[in-house]
């Protein structure tokens, strides 16, 4: 078994300093929310909006750094993906929400096209764990990501991808309410707006995860399990 103590945090204004973060092979895993070419790959449908804010954080190579450490620690990696359009999507309820009805009207991350892929980097290996697609903001609702999640045994969640105040926000809010302990890796999320990111990472997710920290510190806190693995 490769244990580590787990990490104590103090929330101070809003955000959560971390004193001693550590994780344990067994209990833990990475969960990457939508990571589509549409949000994160120069010419998606999305890349304009996000790209101020994904460029200033380095949040596309911070995520590959995270998705590589974790590969490297033996820890579980898991995909929570937003659905991917199809014709005949939304046409027929009775009531869409309106982060739903933008996805219908932009056709976001449309099945079969570049946009709709997971950018290149970031695709599944053997042995990844990809759930059910999500119709809404949360990668647990309606999905099968709870139970995949328990039959590993995972406990605790690294967090990255996009967006903050939408997917990546509710995916944390859910896990909280299920018992989950949550980090989220800050400059590997991003955001179409500075406001709204602020809002996602300053004032609403510090209430749900037990940790917010930089890619640097959660692959420092990884790396001993990278030389247990190997050992």
């Amino acid at each position: 078994m490769s244990t580590l103590p787990r990490g104590d945090t103090q929330q101070i204004a809003g955000a959560h300093a971390v004193t001693n973060l550590s994780y344990e092979t067994e209990n833990s895993a990475l969960l990457i929310v939508d990571p589509y070419n549409d949000f994160i790959s120069e010419g998606g449908k999305f890349w304009a909006r996000t790209k101020q804010v994904a460029e200033a954080n380095g949040c596309v190579p911070n995520m590959l750094q995270v998705l590589t450490a974790a590969r490297a620690a033996k820890l579980h990696v898991f995909y929570a993906l937003h659905r991917r359009y199809r014709p005949g999507d939304y046409e027929d309820w009775k009531y869409i929400a309106p982060t739903q009805k933008s996805a219908w009207m932009s056709k976001a991350f449309e099945n079969g096209t570049w946009g709709g892929e997971i950018r290149s980097g970031f695709e599944p290996l053997p042995g990844d764990i990809v759930a059910q697609e999500h119709w809404c903001s949360s990668g647990f609702a309606n999905t099968d990501l709870d139970l995949l999640l328990k039959r590993h045994g995972i406990e605790r969640l690294i967090v990255i991808g996009l967006i903050a105040h939408t997917c990546v926000e509710a995916t944390v809010r859910f896990a909280a309410e299920l018992g989950y302990e949550v980090t989220v890796v800050k400059d590997a999320i991003a955001d179409f707006t500075n406001d709204q990111m602020h809002a996602a990472l300053d004032i609403n997710l510090p209430s749900y995860a037990g940790a917010i920290v930089s890619a640097k510190e959660l692959v420092e806190a990884i790396s001993p399990l990278r030389s247990q693995a190997s050992a």
